[in-house]
């Protein structure tokens, strides 16, 4: 795949020389077989954040991660917490800090340490918490997102603080949560309660993905989300198909008349107020995307412009659950009502109060036959964009390119990320930079999740040579404010 896109130039080329980048590779290198046995240690523990799972293994998974940033030689080492909602504890984050130096800033490191479940085990070609090398990839439940993006933290910081001494002196709070892929519910919380803790200049936030194997990515954009569910109900209660059939549609029909409004005939999201960014230049070839996505042969693809611009700077609407009757538990009933869970992803950006207001609207305008239609509202996050202008992308930028030694490219995704308009309503001042280990075949979330140890090995350079640059000035001199 050939992409069109030019170097960064990040740093002064002067600053770049005078970094120690020969032993923080080499750092990185003879340290890689340990760094790797330590994350499979860490996938080994199934430290699942959802009530359903035993909460022991999620402690586990936090003291282990506390124990391995320890070794690091940080003293300042938490577990803590805030309780959820209902009064039930949060999930336990790991939160460690290094002070700076006078007059130096501070970086903080964001990972995660909880996990998705398995899932199938039938759909494994692995044990899920054993971790397991094959032809240069290590599979394992959370071997790639987020226990990678610990040990990417946990090895570049090592590499620095034994390549620089006592010469490094910004200031590092590892900040891992361990509830993230149950939705971050006390996240916001968190941040209120401990806001002095987590104050940085810079935060990195590793929990994305490169561009391919190979090819390094800073993720530049998110969409937005919001979510809720749509009920159609179309009479008092169930009836008989054969006596009332024909005069009375059924509502799980109703409904699938409504949804089929959700797009036009291009497969466009037709939800009118709906905000759309400009479009993309990035080239994302049809036959990458096919492959990434496992899509069948003869399925088109949906929408307007080019693929980057589908993914990243446009809604997708969702279908993600519906409560009509199995197939197997089926009979000839004309059913009352039918309900279904709607997922839309925002462009950039985009209000997430407007465009649940607008996706109510459409509801209620395109109530099929007459039914009645109730939208009941769920969660929303915003988008996030990233000043790529600013000192911090610019360096991190020039880090990737020095370490994968291929150009780094602006990609955004098409997923979301909530927690991070928590962090930059907290922090307003802070620079964020969201980053990864992971590729487009490490299948996070699925079965056979996995990552590709060599971009693994690049990620941790990377960030080493990020935190050196940081050390030497590449955010500029905090006491008159003057970019290096």
């Amino acid at each position: 795949m050939t992409l069109e896109h030019t170097p960064h130039a990040g740093l002064d080329p002067r600053m770049g020389a005078q970094l120690p980048t020969a032993a923080l590779r080499a750092n990185v290198a003879a340290n890689l077989s340990a760094t790797v046995a330590e994350l499979v240690e860490l996938v080994a523990i199934p430290g699942i954040a959802w009530d359903a799972f035993d909460a022991a293994a999620l402690e586990r998974s936090a003291e282990a991660v506390a124990e391995l940033i320890r070794t690091t030689g940080l003293e300042d080492v938490q577990i803590l917490r805030v309780p959820k909602a209902d009064g039930a504890p949060g999930g336990p984050a790991v939160v460690a800090r290094k002070l700076p130096a006078p007059g130096m800033p501070t970086v903080v490191l964001y990972a995660h340490h909880d996990v998705q479940p398995p899932g199938d085990s039938a759909l494994w070609d692995t044990e899920p918490f054993v971790a397991t090398e094959r032809e240069g990839r290590l599979y394992g439940r959370g071997a790639a997102d987020d226990k990678a993006g610990i040990m990417a933290h946990i090895a570049a910081f090592r590499a620095v603080t034994e390549t620089l001494g006592a010469d490094f002196g910004v200031g590092i709070t590892f900040f891992i949560e361990g509830e993230e892929e149950a939705g971050s519910p006390t996240f916001k919380d968190f941040l209120a309660e401990y806001r002095d803790l987590l104050a940085g200049d810079v935060i990195v936030v590793a929990d994305s993905a490169n561009w391919q194997v190979g090819i390094p990515a800073l993720t530049t954009s998110l969409r937005g989300l919001v979510d809720g569910t749509v009920e159609v109900r179309v009479s008092a209660h169930a009836v008989h198909s054969g006596m009332f059939g024909g005069p009375l549609l059924d509502a799980p029909t109703l409904l699938a008349r409504l949804i089929a409004t959700f797009h036009d005939d291009q497969g466009s999201v037709a939800i009118a107020g709906l905000h759309r960014g400009p479009e993309v230049a990035l080239e994302y070839p049809e036959a990458t995307f096919r492959a990434d996505a496992a899509v069948l042969d003869g399925v088109k693809l949906a929408g307007r412009g080019s693929l980057a611009s589908r993914l990243w700077a446009q809604p997708a609407l969702s279908v993600i659950g519906m409560d009509i009757p199995s197939v197997d538990m089926s009979s000839n009933t004309l059913l009352p009502f039918a309900r279904a869970k709607i997922s839309l992803r925002l462009a950039p950006g985009q209000d997430p109060a407007a465009a649940m207001e607008a996706l109510a609207q459409h509801m209620q305008s395109n109530a099929p036959f007459g039914a009645q239609v109730t939208f009941m509202p769920g969660e929303s996050g915003q988008s996030f964009a990233t000043d790529v202008s600013a000192p911090a992308a610019q360096a991190a930028l020039w880090a990737m390119g020095e370490s994968w030694g291929v150009p780094a490219v602006e990609t955004g995704m098409g997923g979301s990320i909530p927690f991070i308009a928590d962090l930059k309503e907290t922090f307003p001042a802070a620079q964020i930079l969201v980053t990864g280990v992971e590729d487009p075949d490490s299948r996070a979330h699925s079965a056979n999740e996995s990552l590709h140890l060599g971009d693994f090995e690049k990620a941790i350079v990377s960030q080493a040579l990020l935190l050196a640059a940081v050390n030497s000035g590449a955010l500029g001199d905090r006491q008159t404010g003057q970019q290096v």
